[in-house]
């Protein structure tokens, strides 16, 4: 299972380190899933392939280098305070990664083991993640955010209202006919297609002539690993130990909990 996640999170031909962090970060997560019940009350079972439940998978992309980075990390875990760690991840940070609470909208406490990091320039990142532009006519926004159930009638305005300590975007107003709906950025991104508005890290954001405009950086929520960030950490020689340290809090350790 850990093998065919890496191989869905991940492009092919990357550096081993990096697949054995991820292949950490796995891990991770699924035993804190698994600890919280799993899909048990839903399928009977402890995990689930559909990613919107669990993680990416895919068995067919598995190589022998990924094989080999989940047998280096074999039974490795994140924990704090003798807990599994939520292992967030996503594919780029545009440069500094956040906590739950701006990168989630999480509504609960923050964790005390996320952190943000600042992280170098990554000559690796593709363009497209690293700049990118997304653009909605007025009726199209309309639809997607009545689809998740944002009704505001026809949009005559759609601004920024608060950033988070990485200014990412944490609350958007939307004006419309039949009134005004303040929404969180992670929810407005997600109800616009995040892989058009790849992340709430953006820089420009103007609706002007019944058109939004949106240009930023970044490739989803930011909380936890940054895939591209890893693999610049892999190039760079950095340990699979040493890569995903990087990206939590002091007190996080990694724990080896089978053979």
């Amino acid at each position: 299972y850990v093998a065919a996640v890496v191989a869905g999170e991940m492009f092919p031909d990357w550096p081993v380190e990096a697949y054995a962090a991820q292949a950490i970060f796995v891990r991770s997560f699924t035993m804190d899933f698994i600890a919280a019940g799993g899909v048990k009350d839903k399928y009977g079972a402890d995990v689930s392939t559909n990613i919107e439940e669990t993680q990416a998978f895919n068995k067919e992309g598995i190589t022998d280098d990924i094989r080999k980075a989940v047998e280096m990390t074999r039974g490795q875990v994140m924990a704090y305070d003798n807990r599994y760690v939520r292992a967030w991840f996503h594919a780029y940070s545009g440069g500094v990664t956040a906590q739950a609470k701006e990168g989630l909208d999480y509504q609960e406490e923050e964790p005390p083991f996320t952190a943000s990091v600042e992280l170098p320039e990554n000559e690796y990142v593709p363009d497209d993640v690293k700049h990118w532009e997304a653009m909605y006519d007025a009726q199209e926004l309309q639809d997607m955010l009545a689809d998740k159930g944002i009704n505001v009638g026809e949009i005559s305005n759609i601004e920024i209202v608060e950033r988070g300590p990485t200014e990412r975007i944490t609350k958007i107003q939307i004006e419309g006919s039949s009134g005004t709906e303040v929404v969180s950025g992670p929810q407005f991104r997600l109800a616009v297609d995040s892989t058009r508005m790849k992340s709430t890290l953006v820089d420009q954001f103007q609706f002007d002539n019944g058109q939004l405009r949106i240009t930023g950086t970044g490739y989803g929520h930011g909380v936890g690993l940054s895939q591209w960030d890893a693999f610049k950490m892999a190039k760079d020689g950095m340990s699979p130990e040493e890569i995903v340290k990087s990206f939590f809090a002091d007190g996080v350790e990694i724990t080896k909990i089978y053979d």
